[in-house]
């Protein structure tokens, strides 16, 4: 068994910079219905078809983390080019972490979890927490799909090399 290195800042860095190589989709994963929280994420995957499932992972200091662990549920949304100031404002820990979050944004609650869905997507799907698993300074959290939608657009926002960018379909 191969021991994994020490963390230091350097390394950190250093996978950090490498993992942005490999190109991602870009979410917003929601939870809450009375007090809904966001984040921006890109550790978001497919898992399984039957029974259907997804997982995303959540750093575990995050306000997010909290809440979907409360609330048992959450819900993503897939960005569509043209959602980077979306993207840029669930990212930032600047925002308003109170009834103020969800504002300015354009968004739907979910029919299933009340979770917020953004709109303007390219997809979205919502979940009940299955399981939670130990990810280092994150968990994974692995989700049942309650149910799915396309939104408007074909148009994917992704983030690759530290940048965002934007791919079609044509």
């Amino acid at each position: 068994m191969t021991v994994p290195p020490r963390a230091t800042a350097a390394n950190h860095a250093e996978l950090r910079a490498v993992m942005g190589m490999f190109a991602t989709g870009v979410t917003v994963v929601t939870s809450g219905r009375d007090l809904p929280h966001g984040m921006t994420a890109n550790a978001f995957t497919s898992v399984s078809l039957d029974p259907a499932m997804v997982l995303v992972c959540v750093k575990r200091s995050s306000v997010m983390h909290d809440t979907v662990l409360a609330q048992g549920s959450f819900a993503v949304s897939i960005l569509a080019a043209g959602q980077e100031g979306l993207a840029r404002y669930f990212a930032s820990s600047s925002r308003p972490r109170d009834e103020r979050e969800f504002e300015t944004v354009p968004c739907e609650a979910g029919p299933h979890t009340g979770a917020p869905i953004v709109s303007g997507n390219v997809a979205w799907v919502e979940c009940k927490l299955a399981a939670v698993y130990d990810g280092g300074d994150h968990s994974i959290f692995l989700g049942s799909v309650l149910g799915t939608g396309r939104g408007d657009s074909s148009d994917a926002l992704l983030f690759h090399g530290g940048r965002f960018c934007e791919v079609g379909k044509g």
